[in-house]
């Protein structure tokens, strides 16, 4: 049983690296001259690709006895990953006024406004654990950000775009925990992610002409598909079965100080004292959250 915890737990901690690193690719590639939409583009047509390979030469095993996934189920599925999409490019927009370190943060007010949902959704309170976690969370993001300081101007159109992303991600992490979950966990990523290419071309239509650079795919976008949109999916539905939900979402939250990391040591963005605290702070905001979690949907 502890092995499993532990297996789980490592590929889980890969998966959210993963996403880690995508902020610092993208921007690496803007210094290169590419754009978001080339970004973009590149990363899902190849995703949907990579994803498409993985379902045909997966094993096939006897169909379970549950509901399959119809065409009503499928169009579920692509429209819900339309939010997918929209987060990535809001975030990638998100990155090019404001660090990285800046961004991931406000990627992560997703904690808070994921209980918001519930709230709402599901006439639910939050219970006090909950509330103080968001204070936490909304205090480390000041300093994080640094809206604390009169010193450091803040880019309010990277921090308008960064909180677009919070809540088109608050959506997909709603949509992936309650949306066709019999459905083989392959094959949900698939949909999910044509989804999100679908309404990324519908975004970036203009941009499929002459000046889009095909050289995006080779440079950049292998790597983008690669940590942003296949490995992920394959790590968190092999893990999360593994470790529960609650343990799942205290080690997945090492994507922030990751992509902090990434920016640091790639990038040469600095990161103060006061902005690790902030982070360090919605770290624990996110352990709090979800303590217990675990042995509340423990099987008797």
């Amino acid at each position: 049983m502890k092995n499993n915890v532990f297996k789980g737990s490592i590929l889980i901690a890969l998966g959210a690296a993963s996403y880690g690193m995508l902020a610092t690719f993208v921007k690496m590639a803007y210094r290169e001259g590419f754009s978001t939409a080339e970004v973009t583009l590149s990363q899902y047509m190849l995703g949907v690709a990579g994803l498409f390979i993985l379902t045909l030469l997966r094993k096939r095993e006897p169909a379970p006895a549950t509901k399959s996934t119809g065409i009503k189920g499928v169009f579920k599925l692509i429209i819900a990953g339309t939010s997918l999409g929209l987060t990535s490019a809001f975030y990638y927009f998100s990155v090019q006024y404001v660090p990285v370190s800046v961004a991931i943060v406000l990627l992560m007010q997703t904690v808070w406004m994921g209980v918001i949902v519930e709230t709402i959704l599901h006439k639910k309170s939050p219970g006090l654990s909950k509330i103080i976690s968001i204070v936490i969370i909304l205090t480390g993001t000041v300093l994080a950000t640094h809206l604390h300081s009169q010193s450091v101007r803040i880019n309010w159109t990277g921090f308008g775009w960064g909180l677009m992303a919070a809540l088109c991600y608050t959506a997909t992490m709603y949509s992936s925990k309650n949306i066709e979950l019999h459905a083989p966990p392959l094959k949900r990523s698939l949909y999910m992610i044509l989804g999100g290419l679908i309404v990324i071309i519908l975004i970036f239509h203009s941009s499929l002409n002459h000046e889009f650079s095909c050289g995006i795919f080779l440079r950049w976008g292998l790597l983008l598909s690669l940590f942003g949109t296949i490995l992920p999916p394959l790590l968190f539905t092999r893990g999360m079965p593994l470790t529960g939900m609650g343990l799942g979402a205290i080690i997945s939250s090492i994507e922030i100080p990751v992509s902090v990391l990434m920016a640091n040591l790639l990038l040469k963005e600095p990161v103060s004292f006061l902005q690790w605290a902030g982070v360090i702070l919605i770290l624990l905001a996110v352990v709090l959250m979800n303590i217990g979690t675990n042995k509340k949907h423990q099987l008797p």
